[in-house]
């Protein structure tokens, strides 16, 4: 027997997205469910070689669903997601919201599987940054080896982080470099897109870190080791869809190229999307220093 599984925010890239991989892996499910907002309500979106309808998530009963994935920014989120819960649906949720609550468990399964134990607490279980999540896979097999102490990752995110309206401003923003008349001025962005780099994503806090490269730090720190120190550095670039990151990590034991190579390889659903041609393993040169070894991680996805 199958699950019923509900899609929140099936109009939007993430939503789609959700379920063109339910499809693809061929998840087991006996129903599909596409919600959208009222105005996109009856907008017909694609699963697999199906077609279905979108219903409108105001009103709509969740009970005798198994899940629901929830793609549809915090404010609507923290509207409906409490109300799927409070009906016996486990919401899978995929905004900010509830990240960093004690009480709700943040998941990337190759990583802390055991801790989604905790979505009985409130029906929920929430889904990390996305640079988050593709770097502490990269992360998980070193920490379990050799103990990460420090980390120091550089982020290369595309414009598909900020969703349909970041993808269209690239594009226009491009056209515009070409045709006299039809320049597009930055609107989702705080500079040019188009042809430039962009060192700030999301806004800037007291500390000096982008919002972006505090998630990083704090999420890091839940999924995988509250003792690890983060520092991040968050840049927008001009590619379509695809982030990319390096990684420099410091470990508490020693660890040589080859073996760190071996365990990236094995990284649970990881090994095709990792490069660790650049890794490098050092010893401090003084022998009464304590061992502070590093690797250098290129992470591609």
């Amino acid at each position: 027997m199958g699950y019923k599984v509900v899609v929140a925010g099936a109009t939007g890239n993430v939503g789609r997205e959700m379920l063109n991989i339910l499809a693809e892996r061929q998840f087991p499910a006996d129903e599909v469910v596409a919600l959208a907002s009222r105005r996109s309500m009856g907008t017909e979106v694609s699963y697999g070689d199906k077609t279905l309808k979108t219903k409108d998530i105001e009103g709509f009963d969740f009970t005798g669903y198994d899940m629901a994935l929830f793609a549809i920014g915090s404010d609507a989120t923290k509207q409906y997601a409490p109300i799927a819960a409070s009906q016996g649906c486990v919401v899978i949720d995929n905004s900010s919201l509830y990240r960093y609550d004690p009480e709700i468990p943040l998941i990337v399964p190759e990583v802390n599987p055991e801790a989604i134990e905790d979505y009985r607490n409130k029906m929920i279980i929430a889904n990390p940054n996305c640079s988050t999540a593709q770097m502490v896979v990269a992360l998980k097999p070193i920490h379990d080896r050799a103990r990460i102490k420090r980390v120091v990752v550089s982020t290369y995110q595309s414009v598909s982080g900020a969703g349909k309206d970041g993808i269209d401003e690239l594009w226009d923003q491009t056209k515009g470099m070409y045709v006299p008349g039809q320049e597009v001025s930055p609107k989702k962005f705080q500079k040019q897109i188009a042809f430039n780099v962009i060192p700030q994503i999301d806004v800037f806090l007291d500390s000096g870190d982008t919002k972006e490269e505090w998630k990083m730090a704090a999420e890091t720190k839940k999924i995988l080791d509250t003792s690890i120190k983060v520092t991040a550095t968050c840049v927008r670039v001009p590619v379509f869809v695809g982030h990319s990151e390096s990684i420099n990590v410091e470990t508490e034991d020693f660890l040589d190229e080859d073996e760190a190579r071996d365990l990236l390889r094995e990284a649970p659903a990881f090994s095709s999307s990792t490069s660790a041609s650049r890794a490098a393993m050092s010893r401090r040169s003084n022998p009464s220093a304590i061992s502070r070894p590093s690797s250098a991680v290129c992470v591609r996805t």
